[in-house]
């Protein structure tokens, strides 16, 4: 979790919301006028619970089957904790003033939604999770907004990306987990091509990666996301050079060399379209955690993912991150092959969790 940095204005303490059903065992009233709950309670998928924040009082930690799931300041929708939510910030930030259509696939505690809807009045977005009832507790809990700025759906983020039309979103974000691990079937190249389809050209998709060293799953995870990344004039088929044979993949025709790995799109006059981001030391694959993994839909508005702003954007936070593009990016990607997508259909991990 990070440092507390700075606040904004808190939200009005006024809550349209109804207070938790009678005879739930109950903590003490939260700033906002509604009651929590002490200790586990039982869900689709499993347990949740909150913890209280021992430093602000105001603060809570939701837990998804005694995973950390969500932080979430009850009178201040613009604070984030969680490191990699700030980097996912810092690329939202770079984006046009004005509301924002956003799709989260895993929305645990709604974190980010919220921070959105208190950074671009007026956005509409919509909430992805396995577990509905947990999307039914968050509603009694957290001040969400109300549909149709934010609407809750019960499903698998990755059947769910195949129900909306074209160009329906200007962001993306993914942050699915079952365990410690994104489930396999939404870090496949066909996600990448739906997660393509639904984006607006110039839109951004973000991916939380939880990764160990060596990093091979954010390599291989960037090698995939070119099928997000590739210009609308520059697609052909990937021969995979293992199967032998012509794969649907989105990618470059100039940047598909013999041996079917995949390079990195290269910039053009709208800037760099990949990159990853996070704490330095995460980089280096010293330890397991989590990197911010951006692909951006070529367009007339593309983010420029090199830009001075978002790299300073990252360095200034409160664990300072590094934005990597362009050769650098390449470098760390090296020979990755892209996720296959597995034969047949893919199969939904019952146990997939969230972490927004």
């Amino acid at each position: 979790m990070a440092r507390r940095a700075r606040r904004s204005t808190p939200a009005d303490p006024a809550s349209p919301e109804p207070p938790t059903s009678r005879g739930r065992r109950r903590a003490t009233v939260a700033p906002h006028g509604r009651d929590l709950p002490v200790g586990p309670v039982v869900t689709t998928t499993g347990t949740a619970r909150l913890e209280r924040d021992r430093d602000h009082d105001t603060a809570v930690t939701l837990f998804v089957n005694d995973v950390p799931s969500s932080h979430v300041d009850l009178e201040d929708p613009g604070f984030l904790a969680f490191e990699y939510m700030q980097q996912m910030a810092a690329v939202i930030e770079q984006a046009p003033p004005g509301p924002l259509r956003v799709l989260h696939l895993g929305a645990a505690g709604c974190t980010l939604a919220r921070w959105v809807e208190h950074t671009r009045p007026g956005s509409t977005q919509v909430g992805v999770d396995l577990d509905a009832r947990l999307l039914e507790l968050v509603r009694e809990w957290f001040d969400l907004p109300r549909s149709p700025r934010l609407r809750l759906r019960a499903d698998d983020a990755g059947h769910a990306l195949t129900t909306f039309p074209d160009g329906a979103f200007d962001v993306v974000v993914r942050d699915v987990f079952a365990g410690d691990a994104t489930p396999e079937h939404l870090v496949t190249a066909g996600t990448a091509r739906q997660v393509r389809r639904v984006l607006r050209p110039g839109g951004v998709y973000l991916a939380n990666c939880a990764d160990r060293p060596p990093l091979t799953t954010a390599r291989r995870e960037l090698a995939t996301l070119v099928a997000v990344a590739a210009p609308d004039d520059a697609v052909r088929p990937a021969l995979d050079a293992s199967a032998g044979d012509v794969s649907t993949a989105v990618v470059p025709t100039a940047e598909v060399p013999t041996g079917g790995v995949t390079r990195l799109p290269t910039s053009d006059r709208h800037g760099e379209r990949l990159a990853a981001i996070a704490e330095p030391g995460q980089l280096k694959g010293r330890r397991y955690g989590n990197l911010v993994l951006v692909a951006v839909r070529p367009g007339a508005t593309s983010t420029d993912l090199a830009s001075a702003g978002l790299s300073r954007a990252a360095r200034t936070l409160p664990l300072p991150a590094r934005v990597l593009v362009g050769s650098e990016l390449a470098t760390f990607v090296g020979a990755a092959r892209p996720f296959d997508d597995p034969p047949g259909p893919p199969v939904p991990s019952a146990g997939d969790g969230t972490g927004a």
